[in-house]
């Protein structure tokens, strides 16, 4: 089906229904839920461009609440993702099968730790974090399909209001994610394949992210930060669990 063995794609189902949740519920983490799951089932690099996809059409989706919601820093962080994408994109090409499968559990993994040690706010003087944040956002994008762990830590442990950082991660991703998974064409990573089944899973992850979107109206600022901290926990140590396994 698609080019992938049928019990691949039931993966890839569950797994999008799943990270459509999550992405709903923080703004970000549909790749760091659904890349590590589905690179166990089908080659990394495969399951990295599905992710920047799927992350560029249920961007399309939130036109609205980007323009209403997103803050200027989103503007910068972009910028320098888009220089440092690249390097993320040679990284990944360049490692064996397995030792990309592991380095991408590791940044989901990495994810949850950036958010949850210690909870607090951001320390670092803003310029510099906004720098930080679009380099590591550009070449976590490259290399594993997960632009949110770099931006994750900047916006989830600022002063920003949930529904701000929500839209300025998604005015990132709606950026950065299509011209990262072009350069993935114009390289050859990927092709006709990926393409067809990123389509397939778009609806899973639309009715994962309409259930998102509720639960946030639902929840205070520390229930949106510790709920979605641990979600990405939990999927993160079950990625690597099976990979270890």
């Amino acid at each position: 089906m698609f080019g992938f063995a049928p019990e691949a794609v039931l993966v890839a189902l569950l797994a999008a229904t799943a990270a459509g949740f999550v992405r709903g519920l923080a703004g970000f983490g549909l790749s760091v839920v659904l890349v590590p799951v589905l690179q166990l089932a089908i080659a990394p690099t495969a399951a990295v461009l599905i992710g920047l996809v799927l992350l560029f059409l249920i961007g399309l989706t939130d036109l609205g609440r980007i323009r209403r919601d997103a803050e200027r820093s989103a503007v910068p962080i972009t910028l320098v993702a888009l220089a440092s994408m690249p390097l993320g994109l040679w990284a990944l090409v360049s490692l064996s099968i397995d030792w990309a499968r592991v380095l991408i559990a590791l940044v989901s993994l990495g994810a949850f730790v950036l958010v949850v040690v210690p909870l607090g706010r951001v320390a670092m003087p803003r310029k510099p974090a906004i720098a930080l944040s679009g380099f590591f956002t550009g070449f976590f994008g490259g290399f594993a399909g997960m632009p949110g762990p770099g931006m994750a830590p900047f916006y989830l442990r600022g002063r920003l209001e949930p529904k701000v950082a929500r839209a300025s991660m998604m005015a990132i991703f709606l950026v950065v994610t299509p011209i990262s998974a072009a350069v993935f064409l114009w390289r050859d990573v990927g092709g006709l394949e990926e393409l067809e089944l990123a389509m397939l899973l778009f609806p899973a992850v639309l009715v994962g992210d309409w259930f998102g979107h509720r639960a946030f109206g639902k929840v205070s600022k520390t229930q949106w930060q510790v709920a979605t901290a641990l979600v990405l926990g939990g999927a993160a140590i079950a990625a690597f669990w099976k990979l270890v396994a």
